[in-house]
């Protein structure tokens, strides 16, 4: 491990104390399918008003069966407090289905299959992989904005971003550093204040 791998890991870890233990969209569901489906509607919409309403939606519909032979309509007037809810509702209804009829009602844990599935982006694939221990690092805006204030990375380019931070970082890490940085730049609501906080640490 060079130099600049160790600096890149020691900062990692003080951005990690300054982060607060809040709920992600992708925390705290019992079956592999609401992770998901929570994972995709948090895309452009803050976790803070994701999980209300993803809660919502999967006590109406608490299996993936039961989701599966939903209405769209009906998805959308649960889940319409979410950006861009009628996309939103059209991948889950899509994606409900496609699910029960070819994978048992479960969720694959292959980044090449999730990414098949309505809906589901390189970000919400990995997000999901990594809360359920696979090693993959999800880049959303905080991470790709956080990773070039540290000068981990020089791209805002997702597919750049996530390899930048696999070259960079052990792999032991990988899963924990979309939930650390999003995180820190949720507890932080002032960019001002988080440029001058990730100044301080860089320098240490």
């Amino acid at each position: 491990m060079d130099s600049k791998q160790k600096k890149a890991i020691r900062h990692f870890k003080e951005i990690e104390k300054l982060a607060s233990e809040l709920r992600l969209a992708a925390d705290g569901w019992n079956e592999d399918w609401k992770t998901l489906i929570a994972t995709l509607m948090s895309a452009r919409t803050t976790d803070a008003l994701t999980i209300p309403v993803a809660e919502g939606l999967f006590s109406k519909f608490d299996t993936i069966e039961k989701l599966s032979k939903a209405k769209i309509g009906e998805i959308e007037n649960l889940i319409r407090s979410v950006n861009f809810y009628r996309n939103k509702s059209k991948y889950i209804f899509q994606l409900s289905k496609i699910l029960v009829k070819d994978y048992n009602s479960k969720v694959p844990h292959n980044f090449d299959k999730l990414v098949e599935l309505p809906g589901v982006g390189r970000k919400t694939a990995n997000v999901f992989l990594a809360e359920k221990g696979h090693g993959t690092i999800g880049v959303d805006t905080h991470v790709a904005w956080i990773s070039k204030q540290m000068g981990w990375t020089k791209s805002e380019k997702q597919e750049i971003v996530e390899k930048d931070l696999k070259e960079l970082f052990p792999e032991e890490l990988w899963g924990k550093l979309n939930w650390v940085l999003v995180r820190f730049g949720q507890t932080y609501k002032s960019r001002a204040r988080k440029v001058k906080i990730l100044k301080t640490i860089r320098k240490l």
